[in-house]
């Protein structure tokens, strides 16, 4: 299990601009758009949230995981090219959103499985964001239910997300200890562990 930022660089001297860009950005992109909880909050909470996670909790100080934290659902759930990424927030930080993002045109469940298989293949930075994210989602998902989801769609998605979860192990203890502890409390730790249980 990799330390904190073990593998990528620190946080850069100066950074903070940089970190308020992709806010800002985040924030007009996102302006017209709610969470589907029954508060409608606004949605720039969610990403601001995963970048949060990534920084406070896991101890993550990388500007670009933190950067592509917050411009994670930019592309999939606005009109942000990858190329406008690119040239504004560099390569870097574009490659992590791009392996963030699903491809909307393809059905919900070929996306879903999708995730599950490419996940464990994904960049260390990728899969810091991923973990923070899904976190970040789980988290709200205990604390209430989305408007018109049923408790089946919830424990589903609980039993999805730990199948997800389960190729993100082993970049952040952190993030690692985090979604044990979501798994246990909705007794998914066996789906959480079955990489390790099948290696």
């Amino acid at each position: 299990v990799l330390s904190a930022n073990q593998g990528i660089d620190d946080v850069e001297v100066g950074s903070l601009p940089r970190l308020l860009e992709a806010v800002n950005f985040a924030a007009e992109k996102h302006k017209c758009q709610r969470r589907k909880d029954p508060e409608a909050t606004p949605y720039i909470n969610h990403p601001i949230g995963v970048a949060r996670i990534l920084s406070s909790e896991a101890g993550v100080s990388d500007t670009i995981a933190l950067e592509a934290a917050i411009l994670h659902d930019t592309v999939e759930d606005t009109d942000t090219s990858f190329e406008e990424l690119e040239t504004v927030f560099g390569r870097p930080v574009a490659q992590v959103v791009q392996e963030c993002s699903d491809d909307k045109l393809l059905p919900a469940a070929e996306r879903k499985r999708i995730q599950i298989l490419h996940t464990p293949h994904a960049s260390v930075r990728a899969k810091l964001v991923k973990s923070a994210d899904k976190i970040y989602n789980l988290r709200d998902l205990e604390r209430v239910h989305p408007v018109g989801w049923t408790r089946d769609r919830v424990d589903a998605y609980f039993l999805w997300s730990a199948q997800v979860c389960s190729g993100l192990r082993g970049v952040n203890a952190n993030l690692d200890r985090l979604m044990a502890e979501i798994f246990d409390r909705q007794g998914l730790t066996k789906v959480y562990l079955a990489a390790e249980n099948s290696a």
